[in-house]
């Protein structure tokens, strides 16, 4: 404030609630009062005045006498009280076009942005001052650049957040393993992102027409007061300039609010503004994406199967990798056992018993069948054992030769799906910056 309201507290008091109840009458009703300002003037402050040229504006009276005293006592309060006010009621249009200028004052990416300068943003995104006041908003974000003191990757992340680090292509779904190998990887995850930020500039630029035909607020084409804004950031602003508003909220940088108004879910007429300002950034990320997907497959390739690392060419695996790993699978399916001597003692010592049984009694020769009977169980249960082991590692051979034949044909499939993927890529790169050289102009 611009003098010390002590002086005449009843007066300070009578204008500040005429000031407040003025402005939820333009909230609710877009238009003037129907009883005049009968509050007194304060010296050196600037709101009994603005107060009295507000409703002059409003009723179609010439304000100026009430205006140069309230800018005299201080300009930019004077032309923020204004310009908010008359966008509140759905009037923007009646501002003056210096006004938004001394309100607005300069933005810096070294400071964070004012609420008064942020509320304003606001409202010209949603059309409360007409195309010139849009246009006012972009040319102060254009003269600071913001795009080249911000990371590329903040601007993608921002627009088309939770990425898969993984694109799985269809020629490539049972193989899925093969998706994470970086040569194959990187065309198709550039594909799929760039077609993520094409359908995200879409989404900002069909909803900002789609809302054209719908009366909004802040739309001077139906001069309806801001009665469902979204945000209350315009009316925190007039209730602090007036005095009956809390403290003020923290505040952000410039960045800060330019990436919070591209995520999805964001206000799509701050969104747009956001969008032409990455525009320069996304223009160059869809050339680079587009570059990517254009990469060829290698004509051969090391991949693992079944633990294995198999050359694969285009007439087929590598026999030389292949039988690598065929030998190393071979030896691993043979478990080592040792000799098996307790059968073999069994057997000598059945065939002892039996010679013995010649010259002694029956018993032994029984002992000696039973001995040779559980030696040869036991060899036979060996030779199971060595039987299955064979059989495993044939299994494994033959799924390693099935798996790496696979393989091959499922590397032509992603060979064939190339084309068609830089095809894709390229309507998408072209549709993106045909999306973002329209601009929120175009609105």
């Amino acid at each position: 404030m611009s003098t010390d309201l002590s002086a005449s507290p009843p007066a300070a008091a009578e204008v500040h609630r005429y000031a407040e109840a003025l402005l939820a009458h333009l909230a609710a009703k877009g238009a003037a009062p129907p009883a005049a300002p009968s509050f007194r003037d304060i010296p050196g402050y600037w709101l009994p005045p603005a107060v009295e040229a507000l409703v002059a504006i409003l009723a179609g009276e010439d304000p100026l006498e009430p205006l140069s005293k309230a800018a005299g006592r201080d300009q930019q309060q004077t032309a923020l009280f204004l310009c908010l006010a008359l966008a509140v009621s759905g009037q923007g249009s009646r501002i003056h076009a210096s006004w938004l200028g001394t309100a607005f004052g300069e933005l810096s990416l070294e400071r964070p942005v004012s609420h008064g300068q942020r509320s304003l943003w606001l409202a010209a995104a949603r059309g409360a001052y007409g195309p010139a006041g849009k246009i006012f908003v972009l040319r102060k974000l254009d003269a600071l650049a913001v795009q080249e003191h911000t990371d590329p990757d903040q601007w993608v992340q921002a627009l088309a957040p939770g990425e898969p680090s993984v694109v799985v292509p269809p020629s490539l779904v049972d193989f899925p393993e093969m998706a994470e190998i970086p040569e194959l990887a990187r065309p198709a995850v550039a594909a799929a992102r760039l077609a993520r930020l094409r359908g995200r500039c879409a989404e900002i630029t069909s909803t900002r027409q789609a809302e054209r035909d719908i009366s909004a607020p802040l739309d001077n084409s139906s001069g309806s007061p801001a009665t469902t804004w979204a945000e209350d950031e315009p009316l925190a602003v007039l209730r602090s300039l007036i005095g009956s508003g809390g403290p003020a909220g923290p505040m952000a940088s410039l960045s800060t609010y330019l990436l919070d108004d591209l995520r999805p879910g964001a206000d799509p007429h701050l969104a747009a503004i956001a969008l032409h300002v990455a525009a320069p950034v996304l223009r160059g990320v869809a050339e680079e994406l587009e570059a990517d997907s254009r990469l060829a497959p290698p004509a051969t390739l090391t991949v693992a199967l079944l633990g294995h690392r198999i050359e694969l060419r285009p007439e087929g695996p590598e026999p030389s990798s292949l039988a690598v790993a065929e030998s190393v699978i071979i030896a691993d399916g043979f478990a080592p056992r040792p000799r098996p001597w307790a059968a073999m003692v069994l057997l000598v010592a059945g065939v002892a018993c039996l010679i013995g049984a010649v010259f002694a009694s029956i018993l032994l020769a029984a002992a000696g069948v039973a001995m040779l009977g559980l030696g040869g169980w036991q060899l036979w249960q060996r030779r199971k054992l060595v039987e299955a082991d064979a059989r495993y590692a044939a299994a494994q051979v033959n799924e390693l030769r099935e798996l790496a034949e696979g393989a091959v044909w499922a590397l032509h499939a992603y060979a064939r799906e190339a084309d068609t993927r830089a095809k894709q890529a390229a309507e998408d790169a072209t549709e993106l910056t045909r999306l973002i050289r329209r601009g929120p102009r175009a609105g």
